[in-house]
C-alpha cells in the first residue's frame, strides 16, 4: 500500500515560472517579434556597461519599438540604482523591459518592475537562473535582502546559447556553480513543488556533466547549450525556495562584494556536506543523478578543476569576518521563511561550521 501524501506549496511567487520560454541558437533574433507579441511599443534594454555592445545590438533590432538603452546594471542590485533606473524608465515612457546579460541585468530589470510593474523579456547570457524567478536580492546599506513579487516574473525568456559563447571560462564556471547551488538549495525544501523537484535533479545532472566539457571546449555551442539548459532547469527549481546556501552566499555578495557565482562556488561543497546529514533522501536524488556517492566532494572537485576558489581567504574574507557573517546571515533577512518545516534551518551553529570549513578549504 502506498503512503498517504500531504503537501502544501506557498503560492504567490513560489513555484511560479515565466509563461513563455523560447530556447535555441539564434532565438535572440526574434526579440522584436516578442516585444510585439506583448503589445509593447517602447522596450527599454537593460544591461551592464560591459554588455553595452549587446544592448546596442538589441536596440537596433527593436528599431522604432525601442525606448533606448540603460547600460547601468551592477552586481548585488543596489537599491539606490533601482530607484534611479525606474525614474529613467518612466522618463523614457518605457512599456516593456528587456534584460540582456547576466544576473546583474536581470536583477536591475526586476528592481525597476518591483517599483513600476512592466513586462520583462529576459535574454540571459550566463547561467544565473534569475530570469526564471519572481525573487530578487537587493542590497540596502551593505546587506542583501530578498524581495519577492510576481511583478518581477518575466513574461518571456529567450535562451540563446550563441550569446554565451565567448564568456570567459572562469566566469562561466562560477555561473555554472551558481546554477548547481539552485538545485542543491531547492531540492530538500518543503516549499518546492513536487513538479519542480525533478527539474532540480535533472538540472544538476546536466550542469555537472557539461562543466568539465566546458573546460575542454569553451567555444563548443553544444556545451554552451547544455549549460544554458541546465541553468534553465536549475532556475525553475529555485522558484520553490532557497535557504542555507543562498543565505550564506548572499551575505558574502551583499556585504563583502564577492561576485555572486563565486560566492556560491566557495561555500557550496560545505553547505552540501551539512545538507546531506539533514536531508539525505532529497540530496541523494541529486547524488545519484550526477553519478556519485560523495556529492559534497564531487562539487569541490568540480570547483577546483575549474580554478574556482574553495577558501574564503581566496575571495578576501578572513576569520575576523566570521561572526559578522553569521549575524547577518541569521538575522532574518528573508533567508529562511520556513521555520519549523525546513530540515536544515538557517541557524548560527551550522552557518558558523560552514564558514569554518570554508576557511580551511579542504575537501569535505
Amino acid at each position: 500500500m502506498s503512503d498517504l501524501r500531504t503537501f502544501s506549496t506557498p503560492g504567490g511567487p513560489h513555484n511560479a515560472t515565466p509563461p513563455r520560454i523560447v530556447f535555441g541558437p539564434g532565438c535572440a533574433g526574434t526579440l522584436r517579434a516578442e516585444v510585439e507579441r506583448l503589445g509593447a511599443s517602447r522596450a527599454l534594454v537593460v544591461t551592464t556597461p560591459g554588455r553595452t555592445a549587446l544592448g546596442e545590438r538589441f536596440v537596433a533590432d527593436l528599431g522604432d519599438r525601442s525606448a533606448g538603452l540603460l547600460p547601468e546594471a551592477v552586481s548585488q542590485v543596489p537599491i539606490e540604482l533601482t530607484a534611479t533606473a525606474e525614474a529613467r524608465a518612466r522618463e523614457l515612457g518605457a512599456d516593456c523591459l528587456v534584460a540582456a546579460g547576466g544576473g546583474a541585468a536581470t536583477g536591475l530589470a526586476k528592481g525597476i518592475a518591483y517599483r513600476h510593474a512592466l513586462p520583462i523579456i529576459d535574454v540571459p547570457t550566463t547561467y544565473s537562473g534569475s530570469e526564471m524567478t519572481a525573487f530578487c536580492g537587493m542590497t540596502i546599506d551593505g546587506v542583501k535582502y530578498m524581495h519577492q513579487s510576481l511583478d518581477m516574473l518575466a513574461s518571456t525568456v529567450l535562451y540563446d546559447p550563441e550569446l554565451s559563447v565567448g564568456l570567459p571560462v572562469r566566469v562561466s564556471a562560477a555561473s555554472a556553480m551558481n546554477a548547481l547551488a539552485h538545485c542543491i538549495d531547492a531540492v530538500y525544501l518543503p516549499s518546492t513543488s513536487p513538479l519542480l523537484v525533478p527539474a532540480a535533479v535533472e538540472g544538476a545532472r546536466v550542469v555537472c556533466d557539461a562543466l568539465p566539457r566546458l573546460l575542454a571546449a569553451p567555444d563548443d555551442l553544444g556545451v554552451r547549450s547544455d549549460l544554458l539548459y541546465g541553468a534553465y532547469l536549475a532556475g525553475a527549481a529555485l522558484t520553490g525556495g532557497f535557504a542555507l546556501q543562498h543565505a550564506v552566499a548572499h551575505t558574502l555578495g551583499g556585504s563583502y562584494d564577492v561576485e555572486h557565482g563565486t560566492a556560491h562556488a566557495v561555500v557550496l561543497p560545505y553547505v552540501t556536506a551539512h545538507l546531506l546529514e539533514r536531508a539525505p533522501e532529497s540530496l541523494g536524488l541529486v547524488a545519484r543523478a550526477v553519478g556519485t556517492t560523495d556529492l559534497a566532494g564531487h562539487l569541490w572537485d568540480l570547483a577546483t578543476a575549474a580554478g574556482l576558489p574553495v577558501r574564503l581567504a581566496d575571495v578576501g574574507v578572513g576569520r575576523e569576518a566570521v561572526e559578522r557573517i553569521v549575524e547577518i546571515t541569521t538575522g532574518g533577512h528573508g533567508s529562511d521563511p520556513w521555520e519549523g518545516r525546513n530540515p536544515a534551518p538557517v541557524e548560527e551553529a551550522p552557518v558558523r561550521a560552514i564558514l569554518e570549513a570554508a576557511l580551511d578549504g579542504g575537501r569535505p
